[in-house]
C-alpha cells in the first residue's frame, strides 16, 4: 500500500514537471509574435523605442524612410584647383655663385601643381541647386558632383560666404529628374531630436551615422572656429572629413543643418549649420551677391559678477573689474571702427539702447545692423558710464 501511494505521488510530480514544460515550450515560441509592453515603474517613464524608431508596415526604421527620402539627393563634391609653386634654389641668391655665374644664372621655372579635394553636398531644388560648405569649393577651378546613382556632372559656384562657410553650386541635367532634399525648419530642433547625419567621409560614399542633437547655439568661437559667424548646432552624431557640406536630418528626413565641422580633440562632437542660416541668405548666394556682414573690430569676453570677483582677487592683477554683467572688450583691433573711440577694459552694457549682456548678444545685435551704419554703445569705462559711436564696416573674412 506504501508502495502504491509513492508511485502515485512520483506519477503526480512527473505530470506536473509535464505541464510546466510544455507551458514554457508554448510561450517560447509565441513570444515572437506577441506584442511587448513597456512595463512602468510609478513615478517614473518607461524606456522603450522612439516614436515610429520601427515603422509600422515592417519595412524598416525611421532612419531608413529619411535616408530613402532625402538620400538620393545627396552628393559627393570633387574639386580641383591649380597652384603655381616657384621653385627654389639655394645657390641663387649666394654672392660667390653670382660672382662667378652672373647673368648667366636661369632661374627655376615655376611648377604648377594640382590640388584635389572632396566633400559633400545636396540638392534642393530641380533647377540643379546644391549646398555645401564655402571651404568645401574654396578656390576651385573645377567641381565635379556625383550624384547617387553614379551621374558626374560638371558644376558651378554660383556664389560663397567664408564667414558662414555656405557655398551653391550649379548644376544642369538633361533628364530633369533630380532628386530633391526636403528643408526642414532649425528654429523647431530641440536638444535631444534625433540627428542623422549622411554624406561621403573619408571617400566612404554615402554613409550614414545616427546621433541626437546635443546642443543649440553653440558659438563658433566655442567650437574653436572664431573666424566664423555662426551659432552651430551640436550633434554626436559621427562627422568626420568629407562630410563637410552634407545634410543633417531630423527623424522626418528633412534637412535641419549643413554638417561642416568637428573637434580634432574630441571624439563624439560635430556640428552643422543651421539650415535656416542658408535660407536667410539663399536669395543672395544664388545671385551671387557678397554677404554684408557689418563688424566693430573688438576681441570680446563676456563678464558676470562672478568673473569680475575671481578676477579682482588675484593679487597680481594690474586692473579690478566693477562687478556687474556685460561684455568685457579685450582688444580693439588695429584699423578698425572700433579703433575710433573704444578701449581694452570698456565693458559694453547696450547697443542702440538694447541690453547687453553676453558677447553673444553684441555680436548678434552688430550682425543685424548695416554695413556703414552708426550704432551707439553704452559702455562703462572706469566709475563712469558713457555712449560712444561706431560706424560699423564690411567685415573681411
Amino acid at each position: 500500500m506504501q508502495d502504491s501511494n509513492r508511485f502515485s505521488r512520483y506519477l503526480r510530480q512527473i505530470t506536473s514537471l509535464f505541464w510546466v514544460g510544455a507551458i514554457a515550450l508554448v510561450l517560447a515560441i509565441a513570444a515572437p509574435l506577441m506584442p511587448v509592453r513597456a512595463a512602468i515603474v510609478p513615478g517614473s517613464q518607461a524606456i522603450a523605442l522612439a516614436p515610429q524608431a520601427v515603422d509600422a508596415t515592417g519595412t524598416g526604421s525611421f532612419v531608413t524612410q529619411a535616408v530613402d527620402r532625402v538620400g538620393p539627393a545627396v552628393v559627393r563634391i570633387d574639386t580641383e584647383r591649380t597652384v603655381t609653386m616657384r621653385g627654389f634654389d639655394p645657390f641663387a641668391e649666394d654672392p660667390f655663385f653670382q660672382r662667378f655665374f652672373g647673368d648667366s644664372f636661369v632661374a627655376p621655372v615655376p611648377q604648377e601643381r594640382r590640388l584635389r579635394g572632396q566633400g559633400s553636398g545636396f540638392i534642393i531644388d530641380k533647377k540643379g541647386i546644391v549646398v555645401t560648405n564655402a571651404h568645401v569649393v574654396d578656390r576651385a577651378d573645377r567641381v565635379t558632383v556625383t550624384l547617387k546613382d553614379g551621374r558626374q556632372l560638371e558644376g558651378q559656384v554660383l556664389g560663397t560666404d567664408e564667414v558662414t562657410d555656405l557655398a551653391v553650386v550649379q548644376i544642369d541635367s538633361n533628364r530633369g529628374d533630380l532628386p530633391v532634399a526636403p528643408l526642414g525648419d532649425s528654429t523647431r530642433v530641440k536638444v535631444g531630436d534625433w540627428a542623422i547625419a549622411v554624406g561621403n567621409p573619408l571617400g566612404l560614399d554615402n554613409t550614414v551615422t545616427l546621433g541626437i542633437v546635443s546642443t543649440l547655439k553653440r558659438s563658433s568661437s566655442e567650437a574653436g572656429i572664431p573666424d566664423k559667424r555662426l551659432d552651430f548646432i551640436q550633434t554626436d552624431a559621427a562627422i568626420n572629413p568629407g562630410n563637410s557640406g552634407g545634410p543633417l536630418l531630423n527623424a522626418r528626413g528633412e534637412v535641419i543643418g549643413i554638417n561642416t565641422a568637428i573637434r580634432a580633440d574630441a571624439n563624439g562632437i560635430g556640428f552643422a549649420i543651421p539650415i535656416d542660416q542658408f535660407k536667410a541668405i539663399q536669395a543672395q548666394l544664388i545671385s551671387g551677391e557678397a554677404i554684408a556682414h557689418p563688424y566693430l573690430g573688438i576681441q570680446m569676453i563676456t563678464l558676470t559678477p562672478e568673473i569680475a570677483r575671481e578676477h579682482n582677487r588675484d593679487p597680481n592683477a594690474s586692473f579690478q573689474l566693477p562687478e556687474m554683467d556685460g561684455v568685457l572688450i579685450l582688444n580693439v583691433l588695429p584699423n578698425t571702427p572700433a579703433a575710433a573711440g573704444l578701449r581694452a577694459g570698456d565693458i559694453v552694457t547696450a547697443l542702440d539702447g538694447d541690453p547687453v549682456r553676453t558677447a553673444g548678444q553684441l555680436q548678434h545685435l552688430v550682425e543685424q545692423s548695416q554695413v556703414g551704419q552708426n550704432v551707439e554703445l553704452t559702455i562703462r569705462r572706469g566709475d563712469r558710464t558713457r555712449a560712444i559711436s561706431v560706424r560699423t564696416a564690411q567685415l573681411q573674412a
